[in-house]
C-alpha cells in the first residue's frame, strides 16, 4: 500500500513470532489488521493489547480456510501476509518421518495456496479503491539452499517458492504485488516446534550466535515493503543475522574486525 495510507491486512500465524510481531507492527501503523490462527488464547491477548481482530482457523482445512474468507466477507483487503508455517524435525530424506514432511508441506504450500485462493477477491476490490494490493509469502532461506537434515522442510520452502514465482507471473498486468521475504535464522520458538518442545535442543541452534534475528527484525521488513509506494515490489528480500553467511555456515562468538 502506498506510504500515508492504511488498509486492511491479514496476517496468518499470528499468536506467536514474527505473525505476531507484524501483527502488532502493522496495528501500531495504524493497519486494520486480522490476525490468524490456531491458539485462540494467544489471539485473545492480540485483542485486547493491540485491538487487532482475531480468526481462530486451521490454515490446513477448508473450514480454517473459508473462517478467514467469511472475516472478511464482500469488503475489501489490502495485504495478506502469509506468515504460517514451521518445520518437523531435522532427520535425513532416508530416516524422515513422511507424516512431518506432510504436514510441513500442508502448513507452508497449500495452506499459501488456499488462503491466496480465497481472498485474491477480496484483494483486487482492495486494489481497485487503493491502488494496489499485496500479498507477501514469509518463505525462507531454506527454500533457496538446501542443508543436510533440512529435507523436508527444504522441500516445503522451495515449493512455496515456486509457488509465488508462479502467482507473480499469472498476476502480471494486475496492481498486485507478490513479495517474498526468506529469513535466515531468526530466534523464536521455531526450533522449539521443530524438535517436538525440546528446549535444550532448540537453545543449542542459537548458543554462541552473536546476535540472532528477532521477530521483530523480520515484522520491520514485512511492514517496510508494504508501505513503499504502490510502484515498488520487493520482489525477495533475504534477512540474516551478519552471524550467518548461508544455512550451513554459522559463527558461534563473538563478530571481529581482522587486523
Amino acid at each position: 500500500m502506498t506510504t500515508g495510507q492504511r488498509g486492511t491486512a491479514v496476517v496468518t500465524g499470528a499468536s506467536s513470532g514474527i505473525g505476531e510481531a507484524t501483527a502488532r507492527l502493522l496495528a501500531a501503523h495504524s493497519w486494520r489488521v486480522v490476525g490468524v490462527a490456531r491458539r485462540a488464547d494467544r489471539l485473545r491477548a492480540l485483542e485486547t493489547e493491540a485491538g487487532i481482530r482475531c480468526v481462530v482457523a486451521d490454515l490446513t482445512t477448508e473450514e480454517g480456510v473459508a473462517a478467514v474468507r467469511d472475516a472478511i466477507g464482500e469488503g475489501s483487503l489490502d495485504a495478506l501476509v502469509n506468515n504460517a508455517g514451521g518445520a518437523f524435525g531435522l532427520a535425513t530424506v532416508e530416516e524422515s518421518d513422511v507424516a512431518d514432511w506432510r504436514a510441513m508441506f500442508e502448513i507452508n504450500v497449500i495452506a499459501t495456496k488456499q488462503l491466496v485462493s480465497a481472498l485474491l477477491p477480496a484483494l483486487r476490490r482492495g486494489a481497485a479503491i487503493a491502488g494496489n494490493a499485496d500479498i507477501v509469502g514469509v518463505t525462507s532461506i531454506a527454500g533457496h539452499i538446501a542443508y543436510e537434515g533440512g529435507g523436508g522442510y527444504n522441500a516445503a520452502k522451495f515449493a512455496q517458492h515456486a509457488l509465488l514465482l508462479a502467482l507473480r507471473l499469472e498476476l502480471a498486468g494486475e496492481p498486485l504485488r507478490v513479495i517474498e521475504i526468506a529469513p535466515g535464522m531468526v530466534k523464536t520458538d521455531f526450533s522449539l516446534v521443530r524438535f517436538g518442545g525440546d528446549a535444550e535442543r532448540a537453545d543449542a541452534v542459537y548458543a554462541g550466535v552473536e546476535h540472532p534475528l528477532t521477530a521483530a527484525d523480520v515484522a520491520e521488513a514485512i511492514v517496510h515493503a508494504l508501505e513503499l509506494p504502490g510502484h515498488v515490489d520487493l520482489d525477495l528480500v533475504t534477512i540474516k543475522p551478519v552471524a550467518q553467511a548461508a544455512p550451513h555456515k554459522v559463527v558461534r562468538g563473538p563478530l571481529t574486525p581482522k587486523a
